[in-house]
């Protein structure tokens, strides 16, 4: 049986250029929308426009039995939720999930937002503080990839990241790892080999070596790891309610360095602080 390669050559990895950078706008697209009173159906109609308006198509349409351009998850959910009806609240905490299809080739990114609440600024503090806390060990996986030998090196720096936070300074809750959902390959498919998990494996994981293009995706709850399905068979849920946070870029390894493909900047501003400097892929 024939089994694709998940190392891409230097025009492939040109070639995933575009699709990230269209999943990015389609995330910028829904960024000035997080605010109350806006639906989450509303979120999804503004990834689709600007995905469209580039000559591109949602990759998430695209899975078997979906039927929208984003995953929206609200509070309690961490990934996989429907836009639908709910109308955003003040103080919501809001995890986006989106990705493109051009050409062939795809790109996937998620953002975590935090819906302003003037009248609860304790809340929005240990909200803002939970998406921190993620996005900085998505950074920190992403940094690990520069240099590693080893896909399992890139769950251990996130755990390790996530620990060093310790009881959040807010709250005084431990963060959670989810540890059924991780990250993945991607390329032709949204979803390709190998698996990225967001925590420390005895398995060391495929070697990292230039053409590997994965989307690390830490999801982490402000409490317990432990989740359910809700009954629209998608939605992800902490079991003890606490809050979750979603954060994801799709990342290439080549043979200059490292590029964040759904970044406009190629990561180097959430590089930056880990001392890792990207380098655009050649032509």
């Amino acid at each position: 049986m024939f089994r694709r390669s998940i190392y891409k050559t230097p025009a492939q990895l040109r070639s995933m250029v575009q699709p990230g950078l269209i999943t990015a706008a389609a995330l910028d697209a829904v960024r000035p929308l997080i605010r109350p009173g806006v639906t989450t159906l509303e979120l999804d109609a503004a990834a689709n426009a600007a995905i469209i308006a580039r000559g591109a198509e949602s990759n998430f349409q695209l899975v078997r039995g979906y039927h929208h351009t984003i995953c929206v998850s609200v509070n309690e959910q961490v990934v996989h939720g429907i836009p639908g009806e709910r109308v955003l609240q003040a103080g919501d905490i809001v995890s986006v999930d989106c990705g493109a299809q051009f050409e062939g080739w795809n790109g996937d990114s998620a953002v975590t937002f935090v819906v302003p609440d003037p009248e609860r600024p304790e809340l929005v503090a240990r909200r803002e503080e939970l998406s921190r806390v993620t996005e900085g060990s998505m950074w920190a996986g992403i940094a690990a990839m520069a240099s590693a030998n080893h896909i399992g090196e890139i769950g251990a720096a996130i755990q390790a990241y996530i620990e060093a936070q310790g009881p959040s300074e807010v709250s005084g809750e431990t963060y959670g790892i989810l540890r059924e959902y991780v990250g993945h390959g991607i390329g032709r498919k949204m979803h390709e080999a190998p698996s990225v998990f967001n925590y420390r494996t005895p398995d060391p994981g495929a070697e990292i070596k230039p053409g590997l293009v994965l989307a690390i995706e830490p999801m982490v709850t402000a409490g317990g790891e432990a989740t359910f399905i809700e009954d629209d068979d998608w939605t992800v849920t902490t079991v003890d309610g606490t809050d979750g946070s979603h954060w994801e870029h799709s990342v290439a390894l080549h043979d200059g360095g490292i590029w964040v493909l759904t970044a406009p900047d190629g990561g180097r501003a959430g590089l930056a602080p880990f001392g890792v400097e990207p380098r655009e892929i050649g032509k």
